[in-house]
């Protein structure tokens, strides 16, 4: 067999080893081919979905792009793309079934990658759904209506999914009812207490009622359509519409169990290598190593890409570091934001700036052809 890289997702990692290895480890390895797996046929920049929920603001061709044409430049027998989920892999013959359209298909590997993401709890459109691109536009339109027509709206999780959909929501509507839950004494729990603070005081400045320590503990569809909301404290409360934005899956029911912790992720080494898997790699939300963010995303693809050239070349591996400064960027509607770098708390301005004008949306063309990596 060909020096055959299959990666499974084709999205912020997925999609960032694709193209490194295509670019820059064909040239000397000759006989490389990257045959990358994925249900969906779109890239979908739901680093955007905090906006787009809100109609008007995010454009379909914003946020959705055709993945296939991105890997036109490449020559033909070094790419191949299969529309499909992976649902098993054997390790002994080196082997992915993959569920197709069409059927089932075995894909042979002499390097596979993980890289398949992880999904929303529910049928939201905070992430791409496994049923593939159409699917997601149906969830994310449906949701924009709902949320127009909807008088009062509770979102439940005050983590940076939470925060910014609740600032989206709230800067973009000052007659609707907005109710932000959170299990946390505050927004944002964990981060530096200037910025929780920060971001408590621009959400309540836009009318936002939270409520703190509190879990949403049920919730039913009444007759009328509306939501009824049971508390951890006992209290019920009636929304028109309910949005979670607690808790995502990752997409890894098809690994081996013994590769996995208890929450589902892959456990990888310092190389990201799958431990006590052979040639076997992994990125992205589905690893245990850093935060389910894009930026720690695109830097695992760098790094894996990078080790897989090395391995293909005969050379020694380099570690990929975690123990940087930790960073986050959170936009609170579409003139603010908070975060932090280290233990410093980033300046609103920059914020808005860098991240809150567009949520990166600029990047999208630059994954699909490359140019990002």
């Amino acid at each position: 067999m060909a020096n055959t890289v299959v990666v499974l997702g084709a999205a912020y990692a997925g999609l960032g080893v694709a193209h490194s290895l295509l670019k820059y480890t064909k040239k000397d390895v000759k006989d490389l081919k990257v045959v990358l797996v994925a249900p969906t046929d779109k890239l979908y920049w739901n680093l955007a979905s905090v906006r787009a929920v809100v109609p008007g603001q995010m454009a379909d061709e914003k946020i959705f792009m055709d993945i296939a044409p991105g890997f036109k430049q490449y020559p033909a027998d070094s790419f191949e793309f299969i529309i499909g989920k992976a649902t098993s892999i054997d390790l002994e013959g080196k082997l992915v079934t993959i569920s197709t359209l069409n059927g089932e298909v075995k894909q042979g590997y002499t390097n596979l990658v993980i890289a398949t993401g992880s999904r929303a709890s529910g049928d939201f459109p905070w992430k791409s759904s496994l049923e593939g691109s159409e699917k997601t536009k149906e969830l994310l339109h449906a949701y924009q209506q709902k949320v127009k027509a909807a008088k009062s709206i509770v979102v439940a999780g005050a983590g940076p999914t939470g925060t910014e959909t609740t600032a989206e929501l709230a800067f973009e509507y000052k007659d609707k009812e907005i109710t932000l839950v959170t299990a946390g004494s505050t927004v944002l729990a964990g981060l530096p207490p200037s910025v929780t603070k920060f971001a408590d005081n621009q959400l309540k400045n836009m009318k936002v009622k939270i409520l703190t320590d509190t879990k949403i503990v049920g919730d039913k569809v009444l007759e009328n359509g509306t939501t009824e909301l049971t508390l951890s404290n006992g209290e019920k409360i009636v929304t028109e519409l309910y949005l979670p934005t607690v808790g995502v899956t990752p997409n890894t029911e098809f690994v081996p169990r013994a590769f996995l912790n208890d929450r589902g992720d892959v456990v990888v080494d310092e190389y990201l290598r799958v431990k006590n898997a052979k040639d076997i790699w992994a990125a992205g939300d589905v690893v245990d190593v850093q935060p389910s963010q894009m930026m720690y995303a695109a830097n695992q693809s760098k790094a894996l890409a990078k080790n897989l050239d090395r391995i293909l070349k005969g050379q020694q591996l380099v570690v990929y570091k975690t123990d940087g400064s930790p960073t986050i960027a959170v936009t609170l509607g579409r003139s603010k934001g908070t975060g932090r770098s280290g233990n410093m708390k980033l300046p609103s301005l920059i914020v808005y700036f860098v991240k809150g004008k567009s949520l990166f949306t600029e990047k999208l063309p630059k994954y699909i052809n490359g140019s990002e990596f």
